[in-house]
This record gives structure tokens, sequence and C-alpha cells, in this order.
């Protein structure tokens, strides 16, 4: 039995067995230690799904390549040699992939910090749309025309995010033009009405209309309201549909770009 055994590199039946409890006992302390870990990931509120699976799965995966490293030393392998392959092997596949492992790393980035969830409107990278999904390679979006795109996480942490809906409320803002014959108060108050028919339009913080600019042909008014997020886009268009009511019940002009001509008879 022995000599079977050293032909395989294995001194003794001895080595043998104590080889066999040592694995035993990884193995016990490994169920140990990831129930230990699944419990205190599934306590966590903070973490995403995802990155509860991914922190499981690379503390199981650490955790059987040191039992691996502690049998191979109890059967009188040469560990060093084992540890320094493991090693180059990884180096060898980060650089390989290393673009995916900053997706990766991105994407974790990303279940921590929470800078957007599933169903909020954002902006990033470039793209408009509803967040779908956050993984752990890939930020998933649904644009306003209906197009699902996949934004790798590395792009998305290294850009400017905008997320329409964090907040409660939003401000509309929009500029409307009137004709240099119509007086200040006339066009502000044509305007106040407009935004009085909107019931979604908040009383507080209050509406803001002031004049905005004078350019060559037109005078600008800013306007500012508030309301709901859920209802931004349907208050930004009916204020355009109540303005322009509005200013042709108080007779208040539109402008436009143009030129005046005077012919000067000699």
């Amino acid at each position: 039995m022995n000599q079977v055994l050293q032909s395989i590199g294995i001194s003794s039946v001895e080595v043998l067995l104590h080889a066999l409890v040592t694995l035993v006992v990884c193995v016990i302390a490994i169920k140990i230690v990831t129930n230990i870990v699944d419990k205190l990931l599934n306590r966590s509120l903070k973490l995403d799904n995802t990155l509860r699976h991914y922190i499981g799965s690379a503390v199981h995966t650490v955790l059987w390549v040191l039992a691996v490293i502690i049998v191979a030393k109890s059967l009188g392998i040469d560990t060093a040699s084992l540890v320094a392959l493991v090693g180059v092997a990884g180096l060898a596949l980060s650089l390989s992939v290393q673009n995916v492992m900053s997706n990766l790393f991105s994407g974790i980035t990303l279940l921590i910090t929470k800078p957007f969830t599933t169903g909020d409107v954002v902006e990033v990278a470039g793209k408009l749309g509803t967040v779908k999904a956050v993984g752990l390679f890939y930020t998933q979006l649904d644009t306003l025309d209906n197009v699902a795109v996949s934004i790798p996480n590395s792009d998305v942490t290294g850009a400017h995010i905008n997320n329409f809906s964090r907040e409660p409320l939003r401000r509309v803002d929009r500029t409307f033009t009137a004709s240099y014959e119509c007086p200040t108060e006339d066009v502000k108050a044509a305007i106040f009405d407009a935004i009085a028919k909107d019931e979604r339009i908040l009383a507080d913080p209050a509406p803001f209309v002031r004049l905005l600019d004078y350019k060559g042909s037109t005078v600008e008014y800013v306007v500012r309201v508030w309301c709901k997020n859920a209802d931004y886009w349907g208050v930004y268009f009916d204020l355009n549909e109540n303005v322009r009511e509005s200013f042709a019940a108080k007779g208040v002009k539109f402008s436009y770009e143009h030129v005046n001509v005077h012919i000067v008879e000699k």
C-alpha cells in the first residue's frame, strides 16, 4: 500500500489519512464560514441582491482555494510553487480581462453608492431613459422611444449622472416671447392666468414670471413653476398651450425675428 502511495507522491497511509481529515475539517469550516457570511449579507439591507450573490460566491471560491493549498501541504506537496502559480494565473487573468474587471468593480460601486435605482429616469453617458437593471457589468436603460440600451458600468461611474426621479418636486422652466408693443404687466398677467388654469402647478414655491431679455425683434419672459415630479411633462406641454390661449384672450401678441425696412423718398 505504501509503495502505491509513494508512486503517486504520498509518503505513507498516515499522511493520506491526515490529509483526508484535513480535507473534512476544511469542508466543515467552509460551510460554517459561508453560512455566517450569508447571514451577515442577508441582514444588510443596503446591499443589492446581485452584490450579495457576488460577495458570497467570491468568499466561497477563496475558501476553496485556501483549502486546496492546505490539503496539498498536508500531503507533502510544495505549496510555495502552488501559491506562486495561483498568483501568476490570477495576474494573467486580471490583465486579460482588465475591462471586464473595471466594469465589475464599477458595478459594485453603483450597487453600494446607489446614485439611481430601478425605475428612475436618468441621463448618463449621453443616454436618457428609465433604469431597468443595474448589473455587475452593465447598466440597462429603456430610452424614451423604447430602445433598450446597455451601458458598461465603467462608463457610468466615469460620467455625470442626472437623476430626474430622486426629488419629489421638479421645476418647469419656459421662455416666452412677446412684441415690444405689449406692456410688460399685460404680458405677465396673461402668463399668470395661464398658470392659474393648471391645478398641478404648486403655489409653494410660488410661480416666477419676469422679463428676461431684449432681443432684436422680441422681448423674452422667463417662467418658472414647480410641480410634482410625475406631473413634469404634462405641466410642461400644457403650459405652452395655455399661454398661447391666454395671450390670444388678453390681446398679447407673440413676436418673431423680423426686419423692419424703411424706405426714404428723396
